[in-house]
């Protein structure tokens, strides 16, 4: 898991959609598992990949089909099955319809972490090999942000995983943090090694955070 760090407007996203071949790099070349994007057929890009955005993009269907608009073809046991991994599934059999709800503009509002735990479920039945995460968890109550972290935490499993984020208690187990300022990488390295420099930019925001959590 790649974790990128840093305040609005520093890059975050920008990147993101560059590892997406939204856009190609004017300079340079940007590589996945070691392989240049340029190479990569962007359908079949595409295909391997998954994102779960800040905003929830529902649409005015029932919640089978917001789920299984990650996979068309998806079978009701499979939709069920990664909602149970996403726990998702004890929200959604609340609702009079249960999977047969209609959710969106005309339907039941959801929350934003049910909307979250919709996006992680439909991104466990696309099963995809490359993950991008905008994580959500920082306006959530507490009890949202502990369920949606179980679920990501299966889903990033096996999986190249980029995470934006927002919260840093949620990427203190990633394999690398790229702290970005001004468009440019500032410090990388694993937390432990990034909270060593007591002048770090890492260091700082994570006492910044740790101290209004206190509060």
């Amino acid at each position: 898991m790649v974790a990128l760090v840093g305040k609005s407007g520093v890059g975050k996203t920008t990147l993101m959609d560059l590892a997406g071949k939204y856009y190609l790099p004017q300079v340079g070349r940007v590589e996945i598992d070691g392989v240049d994007l340029k190479k990569i057929n962007l359908q079949s890009l595409r295909e391997q990949m998954a994102v779960v955005p800040q905003e929830v993009m529902l649409f005015n269907d029932t919640v089978l089909n917001n789920i299984r608009y990650a996979k068309p073809k998806a079978s009701e046991k499979e939709v069920k099955e990664a909602a149970k991994m996403a726990n998702a599934h004890e929200f959604i059999m609340k609702f009079s319809k249960g999977y047969r709800q209609v959710v969106g503009e005309r339907g039941i509002k959801l929350s934003t972490g049910q909307k979250q735990r919709i996006a992680i479920a439909r991104a466990i039945l696309r099963n995809p090999r490359i993950l991008i995460l905008d994580e959500a968890t920082s306006a959530l109550d507490s009890e949202s942000e502990k369920l949606i972290q179980e679920a990501l935490k299966k889903l990033v499993e096996g999986r190249t995983t980029f995470i934006i984020a927002h919260r840093l208690s949620t990427i203190q187990n990633a394999d690398k943090i790229i702290v970005l300022e001004n468009g440019k990488i500032a410090e990388m390295g694993r937390h432990e090694d990034l909270m060593k420099n007591p002048d770090g930019i890492y260091r700082n925001f994570w006492e910044l955070q740790t101290a209004r959590e206190r509060v």
